[in-house]
């Protein structure tokens, strides 16, 4: 799979800095700066230390079944044209050389909402799914009434873990496919949720990398 995530800091120099440092013991794949510059960093055939603890689906060693993508962003900020179009482009590249498929994209908070919330609010998945790199869910013709335990069964299927909380799993969730929202689970998050499920289920033998 390849998970997506924003830097946190200042600068890309200073993420590049961070990434490269042994001592801090992260790494990624690869850097995109704002104005588009891409790093390469980590052969893809290799581990890179990006994700941390976490799962999609069965996999609990994301690292050792992913790419790592960082985005130099700070977390409140939007992403710049130069950014996204490298970012099309380096997706466009990896998942047809490893034959990974678009639901298989995702980001750190999905795989460790307790953890993460990258890459945030402000990233537009809806763009990466337009152009066939990341998954959307369909308008809903009627959204069902709020059911947790349906909530959290959709989403375990479709690969988030089942161990955590309902509020954590929908933030996530609406961090993503619904970044407007707050307040309660709504008719809207379960029709999102069950979507995802239906056409979306999670590959649970885990495919490589």
């Amino acid at each position: 799979m390849v998970v997506v995530h924003y830097t946190a800091m200042s600068s890309a120099e200073a993420a590049l800095e961070r990434l490269c440092d042994a001592a801090a013991e992260v790494s990624a794949h690869y850097l995109i700066a704002e104005d588009g510059r891409l790093f390469r960093m980590v052969d893809e055939r290799l581990r890179a230390w990006h994700a941390g603890a976490g799962c999609w689906g069965d996999v609990t060693d994301v690292n050792s079944r992913s790419i790592g993508i960082e985005l130099a962003n700070s977390g409140a900020a939007p992403f710049p044209e130069p950014q996204m179009a490298t970012l099309e482009r380096l997706l466009r590249e990896i998942l047809a050389r490893w034959s990974i498929p678009p639901e298989r994209v995702i980001g750190h908070s999905d795989m460790a909402p307790a953890r993460k919330s990258d890459p945030g609010r402000r990233f537009d998945w809806r763009r990466l799914a337009r152009a066939g790199l990341s998954i959307w869910p369909a308008a809903a013709v009627a959204a069902p009434a709020p059911d947790e335990a349906a909530f959290r069964a959709a989403l375990r299927a479709f690969g988030y873990g089942g161990t955590h909380p309902t509020d954590l799993l929908l933030d996530a969730l609406r961090q993503r496919f619904r970044p407007w929202a707050a307040g309660p689970l709504a008719p809207a998050d379960m029709a999102v949720a069950l979507d995802l499920a239906r056409r979306f289920p999670v590959d649970r033998g885990g495919a490589s990398p």
